[in-house]
């Protein structure tokens, strides 16, 4: 499965809609798991919706919390809860393997219960404030819980708007955003630049794409990046500026 994450913005409910989509029509079972309780629209139908759970509009009402924090609150209860996330997905992977054993009875040779297109694929929809991801412990704790208890493989898949690659400074900073989700929740980690179709409506790049997408010599972006960056005057021991040698340790990296 996906556990689909990144900034708020960058695409994630569009992306599971899309992927949801597309792997159906590849005859896969697919199933969508909402743990976002601050969207209120969802364009596709899903096994299990935190909302039931518990909703950051509820939270902020009743514990005076603004949006960060009242986040915070929820995946935290999600995470002290988590035999609801956890009975709410075997429910669902049981009704698929019931749903196989049916058509096997029935000699369909394409209902083989070893085959893998039998087996859930689950899209894990996450919400967008990045510190639940790159400092906080419940998410990392839940999808951990998630993969041990139902044996599952996830892997994370982090959508970041193509409209950074127009800033150097803030290409950068979203490297820097994705190195941090990688380490910290420890999937096998897919960066997506999304809203790519919009990219000419935001004026032209200063490379080209594959420079963005490989983000291999990054040191050719210091000399675009502004004067008042407090990086570029420091020294670091070798000689060098102290954002080279940083550029060149996030490349190796």
């Amino acid at each position: 499965g996906q556990v689909v994450l990144g900034p708020p913005g960058s695409g994630k409910t569009t992306y599971c809609t899309g992927m949801l989509q597309f792997l159906t029509g590849m005859q896969r079972r697919v199933r969508v798991v909402n743990l976002d309780p601050a969207n209120d629209y969802l364009p596709y139908e899903c096994c299990a919706d935190i909302s039931e759970l518990i909703t950051l509009r509820d939270v902020m009402e009743n514990l005076n919390l603004g949006p960060n924090g009242g986040m915070v609150y929820c995946l935290e209860f999600l995470e002290k809860n988590i035999d609801w996330l956890i009975n709410k997905l075997t429910d669902s992977i049981n009704e698929k393997e019931k749903s196989a054993a049916k058509k096997t009875k029935t000699n369909s040779p394409d209902l083989d219960p070893q085959n893998n297109k039998n087996a859930p694929y689950f899209l894990f929809d996450l919400p967008g404030q990045v510190e639940l991801f790159t400092h906080h412990e419940s998410l990392r704790n839940i999808v951990d819980a998630i993969q041990k208890r139902l044996d599952i493989r996830l892997s994370a898949v982090h959508l970041v708007d193509s409209y950074h690659c127009s800033d150097p400074s803030k290409f950068i900073s979203i490297l820097f955003l994705s190195l941090s989700t990688m380490l910290r929740l420890e999937l096998p980690h897919v960066n997506v630049l999304s809203k790519i179709d919009l990219m000419e409506s935001r004026g032209s790049l200063q490379f080209n794409l594959d420079f963005y997408t490989e983000a291999m010599d990054l040191e050719y972006l210091i000399p675009l990046l502004p004067s008042s960056i407090a990086l570029q005057a420091h020294e670091g021991p070798t000689g060098k500026c102290v954002r080279t040698c940083c550029l060149e340790n996030l490349t190796n990296l």
